[in-house]
């Protein structure tokens, strides 16, 4: 059943920094290639860095990362200038160092959504510490699961842009916001070769809030989640608030904008 078509690919080479726009990529089991296989670790913590806890985190998103053609990849300041761990770590207070492999139970610190809602992104407040990659295959350093995938019905419906949520893809989908949520366990054909299967609902922290590059800071990315989508991802968890979902990889090919979406098998329910 033919559900959408691919409206936009985006990469981000390094987790937590602003990532780059594609027309084209290939994809394998790791997902969509250059994407998050860098990130920034706290040497005193031996936690990855994510804008997850914004007290301390929340001007990664000031800078901006790009793959080079040599595989390497190119950090951009806020002033466009090139930046180095060396400039991050100064900039940040806390020596940081440019990692390519996950470590084994790799972290990150996960600050109570609704406690920076309350009460800004300055202040002290409950955190949370969760393994990266749960979902992923080893290497890279994904939340959960190797691509994240959102609808225009979605983001219409919290009325933000795509860039907040940090997706792979964004799906051009008819529907009356938060469609995706009945993608969960069913399979997805991509192209004329690349097979997903949705796993469960992208759960939000306060990242979508804060300030993206030039996007200013928007709370209502995540309150009106909270208010209209909050569904329960995985057994054992609370509900929580969701917009997207996370995929993984059955079949890798090639995927391009404009490409057709196409849904297949049976789906189950989310609460």
């Amino acid at each position: 059943m033919l559900i959408g078509i691919v409206e936009r690919l985006r990469r981000y080479p390094v987790k937590s920094l602003l990532g780059e726009e594609l027309s084209a990529a290939e994809v394998d089991r790791r997902g969509l290639a250059g994407d998050r296989e860098r990130a920034l670790l706290d040497l005193a913590t031996g936690r990855v860095a994510s804008a997850k806890h914004p007290r301390l985190w929340a001007g990664l998103l000031r800078y901006s990362a790009a793959a080079t053609a040599d595989g390497e990849v190119a950090i951009t300041g806020p002033d466009g200038r090139g930046a180095d761990e060396t400039e991050l770590s100064e900039t940040f207070g806390r020596k940081l160092a440019l990692i390519t492999e996950r470590p084994p139970g790799a972290t990150v610190e996960r600050a109570v959504p609704e406690e920076v809602l309350a009460r800004g992104i300055e202040a002290e407040v409950s955190f949370t510490v969760s393994e990266l990659g749960r979902a992923a295959p080893e290497g890279g350093f994904f939340d959960f699961a190797p691509l994240h995938l959102i609808t225009s019905s979605t983001l219409a419906a919290v009325n933000a842009e795509a860039e907040r949520y940090r997706p792979n893809l964004v799906i051009r989908a008819e529907g009356e916001g938060f469609v995706e949520n009945a993608w969960v366990g069913r399979e997805l054909t991509i192209g004329p070769t690349l097979r997903l299967r949705v796993v469960v609902p992208t759960p939000r922290c306060a990242v979508p809030t804060l300030r993206h590059g030039p996007l200013p800071r928007r709370t209502g990315a995540l309150r009106i989640p909270a208010e209209r989508n909050r569904l329960v991802p995985l057994q054992g968890m609370p509900e929580l608030p969701c917009a997207g979902v996370y995929a993984q990889v059955l079949v890798p090919g090639r995927i391009e904008t404009g490409d057709a979406v196409r849904l297949t098998g049976a789906g189950v329910r989310v609460n």
